[in-house]
């Protein structure tokens, strides 16, 4: 490797470790802020905009989905209720577990769509990624946002990667898993 190649390196790593740092310090901040009710509406409404950005016939779907893109995990889909007003889903990744074959989801997501206020809810939230505590115990307000916050990230994540639950090409899976 000459010298001038060397050098590029060095400044490659300190790019990419400045770039880290500051998504590291942005999140830390994200995770650590004080949200107000404001905040956590605003961030329902950006879950929304994603999963409909996702599933963009959601009012009329109903059973389970699969959205498969070549070298990522499938995504799925359980439509689990419908209303008028709202829809309650449950989105996960399946992974198999190595020792039993058993499959795994994770995350695991039940949200609560309010299709009037264009809002998406976390009703409950099963991941290994980021540490949270039970939903409703103090401090609440922190807590949702956590979970809220999460759930927008992998939204976006998701539909960067090109996933789509669309009926006429995503495919009828078996049930992901019930409710309880």
């Amino acid at each position: 490797m000459s010298p001038r190649d060397a050098a590029i390196l060095r400044t490659d790593v300190y790019v990419v470790s400045d770039m880290q740092a500051f998504h590291n310090t942005q999140l830390n901040d994200w995770l650590d802020r004080r949200p107000t009710v404001g905040d956590m509406l605003a961030l329902c409404e950006e879950n929304y905009h994603y999963l409909l950005k996702l599933v963009p016939e959601l009012p009329r779907l109903e059973g389970n989905y699969r959205s498969c893109r070549p070298d990522h995990q499938d995504l799925h889909l359980a439509v689990l209720e419908q209303t008028p007003y709202t829809t309650l889903v449950r989105l996960t990744y399946q992974f198999r577990h190595d020792r039993d074959g058993d499959l795994v989801a994770d995350p695991d997501a039940l949200l609560r769509v309010y299709h009037d206020a264009r809002q998406v809810e976390v009703e409950d939230l099963r991941q290994q990624v980021l540490p949270v505590e039970r939903l409703y115990e103090a401090p609440g307000l922190e807590n949702k946002w956590r979970l809220n916050l999460f759930v927008a990230k992998w939204l976006a994540f998701c539909a960067s990667q090109g996933h789509s639950f669309v009926p006429e090409v995503a495919e009828q899976a078996d049930p992901v898993c019930d409710v309880g």
